[in-house]
């Protein structure tokens, strides 16, 4: 039985997680939910499943999931510091990162420093300060298993092959819902049109990110961190259907690909139950059904931002960290209709440019380069 600390509950990650835990109640037990904003659903949660605590990160929400919850065996908390404090409880064996953005990588260093086995759904933590968190990792003797469907598919591919050299990794991408789009025609999109991803159901931020590329951009400086690569040992190729999931090719030329529909509940699982492989009612793949899988050459020059990305992976330094922000504040203002869509793209690339760079950062300098940019990219879109 492994218990389990679920950081942002309420997402797109966090429900299908539950779904996971719900199926296999001799597996797992929920320990921990935690929520932003969306206190009608924790409490629902919480309700549903009866954790040990939940937290509620908006402070003006606390009373609201207090008395509700006030007849339940269930501490309740609010604030950054109680979502930072909880993922070190005793009773707690894995945390699922499933916030989304910077807001993840505090509770995520804090659940390594208290020996937690972490299951990362949380990008931007590695994106971020991967140096930082993967030394840390090591030095704590933390697992970290990946929850993206991309690199739980190369985990897996790896599964046997940890003593073989990899030659390189190849990350998939759908292309998103503008695949083969112009510039020109990019210029006219709208935010109702960039959220309706051809192949999964995901939260607004990470949909637009896929329809961006920029979503695939953070997976290849993601990838770098957890399986220990170079920068000229990842690729990114589009596949429309989304049924390979990556690859590995390693040194004699042999390529290991893992296949699936497209489902998160599946690499959600293998994370949390690994090394196991749990009995699930998934849905299951039938070749008849995808006569065609087809591949495609990323359009580097129409979304800049997988171009960005490979760049600030190049430089290294806070570089990452420096994209990642202006990206969250440029999404943030397209959701809103401040932007337009290429624009977001601008938005990064001027920040990039800008914002002072740290070759070797501290866990200090990547807050302080993590509140730099996104002032610098504030101004930008009031402009």
């Amino acid at each position: 039985m492994k218990r389990i600390a679920i950081l942002g509950s309420t997402g797109s990650i966090g429900t299908q997680a539950l779904e996971v835990i719900e199926a296999n109640p001799d597996s797992f037990e929920l320990e921990v939910i935690t929520a932003h904003s969306n206190a009608d659903l924790l409490i629902a949660q919480a309700l549903a499943f009866k954790p040990n605590a939940v937290v509620i990160a908006n402070e003006d929400l606390y009373d609201k999931v207090r008395d509700a919850l006030q007849h339940e065996d269930i501490k309740v908390y609010a604030g950054a510091n109680a979502l930072n404090s909880v993922v070190e409880m005793g009773t707690v064996d894995m945390v699922l990162t499933a916030m989304v953005g910077y807001a993840g990588l505090q509770p995520t260093i804090r659940a390594i420093q208290a020996g937690k086995e972490i299951a990362l759904a949380n990008k931007e933590t590695l994106v971020v300060a991967g140096q930082l968190i993967t030394e840390l990792a090591r030095e704590k003797g933390v697992n970290i298993y990946p929850v993206d469907s991309e690199h739980s598919a190369i985990f897996q591919c790896l599964a046997g092959e940890f003593h073989n050299p990899i030659e390189k990794i190849i990350l998939t991408a759908s292309g998103g819902p503008f695949r083969g789009r112009s510039a020109a025609e990019l210029q006219q999109v709208t935010k109702a049109q960039a959220l309706k991803h051809p192949n999964w159901d995901m939260g607004a931020k990470i949909t637009i990110d896929s329809a961006s590329l920029m979503n695939k951009g953070l997976e290849v400086i993601e990838a770098k961190w957890l399986f220990g690569l170079r920068n000229d040992q990842i690729e990114v190729v589009v596949h429309p259907q989304s049924i390979i999931h990556s690859l590995v090719q390693f040194e004699d030329g042999s390529i290991k690909a893992q296949l699936g529909l497209p489902d998160m509940k599946l690499p959600i699982q293998y994370a949390m139950g690994y090394p196991n492989r749990l009995k699930s009612s998934f849905p299951r793949f039938n070749f008849l059904d995808y006569p065609q899988l087809t591949f495609e050459q990323p359009d580097l020059n129409t979304f800049r931002n997988l171009q960005l990305a490979f760049n600030a992976m190049e430089q290294g330094g806070n570089m990452p960290c420096i994209l990642n922000a202006a990206n969250e504040v440029a999404v943030s203002s397209f959701l809103r209709d401040e932007v337009g869509f290429l624009e977001m793209s601008d938005i990064i690339e001027s920040c990039m440019a800008k914002v002072a760079y740290i070759a070797n950062p501290s866990l200090e300098d990547y807050v302080n380069t993590d509140r730099e940019a996104r002032l610098r990219s504030t101004e930008l879109v009031k402009r």
